[in-house]
């Protein structure tokens, strides 16, 4: 029995939603159709791969909102009678870890769960899954007060807390819900407590491994020549660039000559962090060894992968990182902070180096080992594949989302 459901992603296509477009492919395969749904759409600079065109026209946008738009959301309101806005306006009274600001903010949002019932009651969706826990999803649960329609979410971290006020409501009223992550499954057992529902479980996410994998065997570096590291995530402090870049300037120092790439845009399309950065660069002399790439492809980002010596990452936290699990994929070794989900994905001196977080000088040391060592680096790089393969294949949320969805 084939389900239709609502798909519903903040700001879709974005740089880090690659994971998404595998997941709803696979669902397809599994008889469920995801028709995707969005808040708003990014900036143009950060939608770089290359199914982004597809798949923004592919997707309904909830806004800009126009007049028409306020019309039949607030016509949906009116239809779903006093048992749908009336559980709204008590769901918003009742948040207790809100601000007034807030609360005026969860009935702005009314009308938009307006438009989004419209949507799922003219497509015939029986289900919405929202990939965020932040304001998503107290869309969807407003949408599913007015529509009658149930929701579930996806927890991605890295942590519970920067989606936001009112969780306690929206884990109680979703059906079902999936955590990338046993860290943060633990996290939400603790937090929420007495407000979870009946099914939730660690879904993690994972890389697509027929399309991700190597043209030529690994190399390791040979001294006297450029070493290439790799770098991949948005442009934010929380990812810790600042950090790698450090690491790089005290190898240089030591007459390693060390060429950094580090592929992402920052969440305004290049004119935030990213400025931070390049001034960051400048300051270090570093600009002719550090090139920051922007929001590239997903096939610019495997052909980086392909001729780097070593990944490297200095998140200060992250769920389970895609961005890692893609480097493992490609069979080469990984140098990454301890933070968050990480250690889930790497097992420190087997697949992987994990390190401190803000600790530049250790991130350099790591580096340096694994430049100086071949037997370590091929070791390292033939067992991070091998880890992905065994636990991180991208079937597996979806597999999970389709049987709770009765499907599978």
């Amino acid at each position: 029995m084939k389900a239709q459901i609502g798909y519903f992603i903040p700001e879709f296509p974005g740089q880090t939603h690659i994971f998404f477009w595998r997941e709803r492919q696979v669902l397809a395969e599994l008889d469920v159709v995801a028709e995707l749904v969005s808040t708003r759409r990014p900036p143009r600079e950060i939608a770089s791969h290359t199914w982004a065109g597809e798949a923004e026209k592919q997707t309904d946008y909830l806004v800009p909102f126009s007049a028409s738009d306020y019309v039949a959301a607030l016509t949906q309101v009116l239809l779903a009678g006093p048992g749908g806005w009336l559980k709204c306006l008590g769901a918003i009274a009742s948040a207790s870890d809100v601000t007034l600001k807030q609360r005026l903010r969860l009935m702005a949002m009314v009308p938009v769960a307006g438009k989004l019932a419209k949507i799922a009651k003219s497509k015939g969706w029986s289900h919405i899954h929202v990939h965020s826990c932040a304001d998503t999803a107290n869309v969807a649960m407003l949408a599913s007060f007015l529509s009658g329609i149930p929701y579930s979410m996806t927890l991605h971290g890295p942590t519970l807390e920067v989606y936001g006020p009112n969780q306690a409501q929206k884990w109680k009223h979703s059906a079902f819900d999936l955590v990338v992550s046993e860290r943060l499954f633990k996290d939400i057992q603790h937090k929420l407590a007495g407000f979870l529902p009946e099914k939730v479980v660690v879904a993690p996410m994972g890389v697509n491994l027929d399309n991700i994998k190597r043209h030529n065997p690994y190399q390791p570096w040979t001294e006297g020549t450029p070493c290439r590291i790799f770098a991949c995530g948005r442009l934010n402090p929380v990812k810790g660039h600042n950090f790698l870049i450090e690491s790089v300037e005290m190898l240089r120092q030591q007459g390693i000559d060390v060429r950094l790439e580090i592929a992402g845009e920052d969440e305004q399309g290049g004119s935030g962090y990213h400025q931070e950065l390049e001034q960051f660069i400048r300051d270090r002399n570093l600009s002719e060894a550090v090139e920051l790439l922007g929001a590239v492809s997903e096939v610019r980002i495997r052909q980086g992968l392909e001729e780097a010596h070593i990944f490297a990452l200095a998140s200060l936290n992250e769920g389970v990182p895609v961005a890692v699990m893609e480097a493992m994929a490609m069979e080469m070794p990984v140098i990454v902070t301890d933070v968050g989900g990480t250690s889930e994905l790497v097992t420190d001196g087997e697949d992987g180096l994990l390190l401190q977080p803000k600790q530049p000088k250790a991130m350099a040391d790591a580096i340096e080992t694994v430049l100086k060592d071949q037997e370590l680096a091929v070791r390292l790089a033939a067992r991070s594949r091998q880890k992905v393969i065994e636990k991180f294949n991208h079937r597996r949320s979806a597999e999970l989302l389709a049987n709770y969805l009765g499907v599978s």
